[in-house]
């Protein structure tokens, strides 16, 4: 938005330009301030598809996005969990290649090497390896969107959830809204930032840098309905050839909370992989603590009045 006046004083008596919002009282003047533009025309619902039965770990998508997005890149730190060296969605990494290693505590060891590929292949696979490229979920209702105080976070034209930060006052209540823990304040500007889904990549035609950039394909993008498509027909494919373990994430609504427009194909459950099995936002968790909050209200002014009587 556009400031047009310096002084706010003098908009008190100022003709709004035909198509405004009506005057709201003592508000009005500062509605005043700012040039009021119409939302961009609606684009086809986009969404991104992440198949983790292909996904290799190899972070290209990570160095994309930092590269892109020029999002600093501190020193790689061990996390101790397996490979990964990120850690976690953060305010300098929007997207994030977990590492699942599941094998037995005791492995066979010292035992002859196969001799040929017929021996290599022959033999009993010990424990797997599970991947995961995680991002921003764009959720198709957004808690995040609705808990913001400012208007910073918007959806745009794509169905994307944008942060606009330079009207971010990092209150942190988008951080509270979210079932995911995915946005978090930068320190350096004090703004809440997340995935922004490559916008400015998208409206110049282009597809997300992470989608480009993986080696797999695992990541894609486009159409939401397409990619239900493409994710509804790689999971009969797997469960066809011996996964029926492989299921879809976020494609469609939970019991307690909207589809995503970044949804997953998994290879175990949610929890696994560090999603909650049904997320539900969490202002439904408040009207108690509200109810709590009243009632401790009550309490105290019933205590200040017995005082002063």
């Amino acid at each position: 938005m556009k400031l047009k006046e310096s002084n706010i004083f003098n908009l008190i008596s100022k003709a709004f330009p035909a198509g405004s919002p009506k005057k709201e009282g003592r508000f009005a003047p500062i509605y005043g301030l700012f040039e009021r533009h119409e939302p961009k025309p609606r684009q086809t619902e986009m969404a991104f598809f992440t198949d983790t039965s292909i996904c290799t770990g190899c972070k290209s998508c990570e160095v994309a996005c930092k590269q892109w997005n020029q999002i600093k890149a501190p020193t790689p730190k061990w996390s101790g969990n397996s490979y990964d060296n990120t850690q976690d969605l953060s305010y300098l990494n929007w997207r994030h290649v977990k590492f699942i290693e599941r094998f037995p505590e005791k492995n066979e060891v010292n035992h002859p090497a196969p001799k040929n590929i017929d021996n290599l292949l022959a033999e009993k696979k010990i424990g797997e390896w599970l991947f995961m490229s995680d991002q921003c979920k764009h959720c198709r209702q957004s808690p995040c969107h609705q808990a913001c105080p400012t208007g910073a976070i918007m959806r745009n034209e794509f169905g994307g959830v944008y942060y606009q930060t330079d009207i971010c006052m990092g209150c942190g209540m988008c951080i509270a809204a979210c079932p995911f823990g995915v946005p978090e304040i930068n320190p350096d500007t004090g703004h809440s930032v997340k995935c922004a889904q490559c916008y400015d990549r998208l409206r110049d035609g282009l597809r997300p840098a992470c989608v480009t950039a993986c080696t797999t394909g695992a990541i894609d993008f486009g159409p939401r309905e397409v990619m239900v498509e493409k994710a509804r027909a790689r999971v009969k494919f797997l469960h066809e050839h011996g996964h029926p373990e492989a299921s879809l994430y976020g494609c469609d609504d939970f019991e307690h909370y909207s589809s995503l427009n970044s949804f997953y194909l998994l290879m175990d459950k949610p929890s696994v992989y560090g999603l909650p099995e049904n997320p539900i936002t969490p202002t439904e968790h408040m009207p108690m603590d509200y109810l709590r909050a009243a009632a401790t209200l009550i309490l105290c002014s019933a205590v200040v009045v017995g005082t002063l009587m």
